[in-house]
């Protein structure tokens, strides 16, 4: 079990780095290859649009996920408060930081505890996947989700990562039987996501079979993690071999797809590179519930509680006339909006 101070140290490092350096994928998102069409002359009054929808026993006022980030460092409990603060001025959705340093350094708990910020949004607990098979199991997730006061758990995977990190844990051999019991047996709904490479329709499948309720296809065309672990090796060599794959993932667009073929009924909610309002409209157009950003709202939250909040508030003007241009006035309407595929 790694100390305090390595997993302080690696937390500090993920932040520092994703704030100051180039971690951006080699890929784009693919949703730069899709347009709305335009209507000209939309039976909607702008005001009346509604951007609201129902998840998980919460309602999210616009479907804006504040992605998962960080935790477990004093500057982390920092920056997850003014995301909180946010989330709940919008009345909007947040997922947390992988956990695990809180089940096993107590002490930092309270990094990752915001639901004193924000008692009203849709709010994601979040463990490794992997860790299932390093000792863990329901009571670990059931803890992670009492910790928080959380509404669903996030199992993230991130099978590249840990390949690439000097301490990766990289044992994935029977992980989707573990999942499969987590999901029979925890008091809340299970998301499973990916951290920047995406899905395949296969994948999707075999997760729905499992009971997962959700799908974050966190596909390639935002950061790329195996740029941020190439700036955390020392070792030359080993740097070079992480640069190799910033080229590597299902692009954002096409991960959707892949999910929403693979496993049609299944909760899909969008990350990856998303940058903007409109990128959220067509992720909701090809199938996603929700849009989720890490990136813009990480820059903002490290200024200050108000600048996030208007950095959501941009994002949700953009979508929000966005689906008036294109003649959609709920959610639902914008999801069978027709998108024109460019090449």
């Amino acid at each position: 079990m790694p100390d305090n101070s390595q997993v302080a140290g690696r937390k500090a490092d993920h932040i520092r780095i994703n704030l100051e350096a180039d971690v951006q994928s080699g890929v784009t998102t693919g949703l730069e290859r899709y347009r709305f069409l335009n209507e000209a002359l939309p039976d909607l009054n702008l005001a009346e649009i509604d951007l609201s929808q129902e998840l998980f026993g919460r309602t999210v006022r616009a479907p804006i996920l504040i992605s998962s980030m960080t935790g477990g460092t004093q500057e982390a409990g920092e920056i997850n408060r003014r995301l909180a603060e946010a989330a709940q001025f919008h009345g909007i959705a947040m997922g947390l930081g992988s956990q695990r340093a809180a089940i096993e350094h107590p002490e930092l708990a309270d990094s990752f505890q915001v639901r004193k910020f924000a008692p009203d949004i849709l709010l994601l607990a979040n463990l490794g996947a992997v860790q299932l098979n390093y000792r863990y199991g329901t009571a670990e997730c059931q803890r992670a989700v009492e910790l928080a006061e959380a509404d669903a758990l996030i199992l993230h995977l991130n099978a590249l990562q840990e390949a690439l990190q000097p301490e990766g844990e990289t044992q994935f051999k029977g992980l989707l039987h573990k999942i499969e019991a987590v999901c029979k047996a925890l008091s809340v709904p299970v998301i499973v996501k990916e951290v920047g490479w995406g899905f395949s329709a296969a994948t999707a499948r075999r997760l729905a079979q499992a009971g997962v309720a959700a799908i974050d296809v966190a596909g390639a065309g935002g950061t790329s993690w195996s740029q941020v672990e190439m700036y955390r090796i020392a070792d030359p060599r080993q740097a070079r071999v992480a640069a190799a794959f910033r080229h590597w993932g299902v692009p954002t667009a096409d991960s959707i797809l892949e999910v929403k073929s693979g496993a049609p009924d299944l909760l899909v909610f969008a990350s990856g590179g998303l940058r903007d309002g409109l990128d959220i409209a067509k992720s909701i157009a090809l199938g996603a519930r929700l849009g989720g950003m890490a990136g813009p709202f990480l820059k903002a939250a490290a200024v200050s509680t108000e600048e996030t909040i208007g950095a959501v508030d941009e994002i949700r003007q953009e979508l929000q006339i966005c689906m008036f241009a294109a003649g959609a006035g709920s959610l639902e309407q914008l999801a069978r909006t027709r998108l024109i595929r460019t090449e």
